[in-house]
C-alpha cells in the first residue's frame, strides 16, 4: 500500500511537466472584444501557436486595419530567451516566461525596440489576451489590447 500511494504521489507531482503548453492552439481575433487607445486594431487575425518542445513557433496571418495583409513568423524558446524571425517588421523577438499563463514578446528592429506584447491565457485556456504598445509596421503608435477565441 505504501508503494502504490508513493507512485501515486510521485505521478501527481510530475503531471504539470508534461503539460501542454496553454498557449498552443489556433486562435482567432475576437473584434468585438478587441480596444485600441492609439492606433487601429488589425481587422482579422488567425494566430496559430504551436508548442515544439524547447522551442514555440508562432505565425500570424490575417488583414490590417487598412487592408494591407498582416503576416508575422517566428520561432522562440519554450522558457523565454532571444527567438528567431522569420517574417515581419522587426529582425529580433524575445520572449519572458512571467508565469504559466503570461509571457512577454519584445521586437526590436536595427537595435530599438518596435513594440512589446503582454500575451495572457484565461485559467479556462479559452482566451488569450493580448496588450501590445509601441509602433505598428508604418510607425505609427498603437496601444491597445487584442482579444482571441480558441479554436
Amino acid at each position: 500500500m505504501r508503494k502504490i500511494m508513493l507512485a501515486l504521489t510521485l505521478f501527481a507531482l510530475a503531471t504539470p511537466l508534461f503539460a501542454k503548453d496553454p498557449f498552443a492552439g489556433t486562435w482567432k481575433l475576437n473584434s468585438e472584444k478587441s480596444e485600441y487607445k492609439a492606433g487601429a486594431p488589425p481587422k482579422e487575425v488567425t494566430l496559430v501557436i504551436e508548442d515544439q518542445g524547447t522551442t514555440v513557433q508562432v505565425t500570424a496571418t490575417g488583414t490590417y486595419a487598412d487592408g494591407s495583409p498582416l503576416s508575422v513568423k517566428y520561432t522562440i524558446p519554450a522558457k523565454g530567451g532571444k527567438g528567431t524571425p522569420e517574417a515581419g517588421d522587426f529582425d529580433a523577438v524575445s520572449a519572458k516566461m512571467v508565469s504559466d499563463h503570461v509571457r512577454e514578446l519584445h521586437y526590436m528592429k536595427d537595435g530599438k525596440q518596435l513594440r512589446t506584447r503582454r500575451l495572457e491565457v484565461s485559467a479556462d485556456g479559452k482566451t488569450l489576451k493580448t496588450t501590445v504598445k509601441g509602433t505598428d509596421p508604418k510607425g505609427s503608435m498603437m496601444a491597445g489590447t487584442d482579444v482571441f477565441d480558441k479554436e
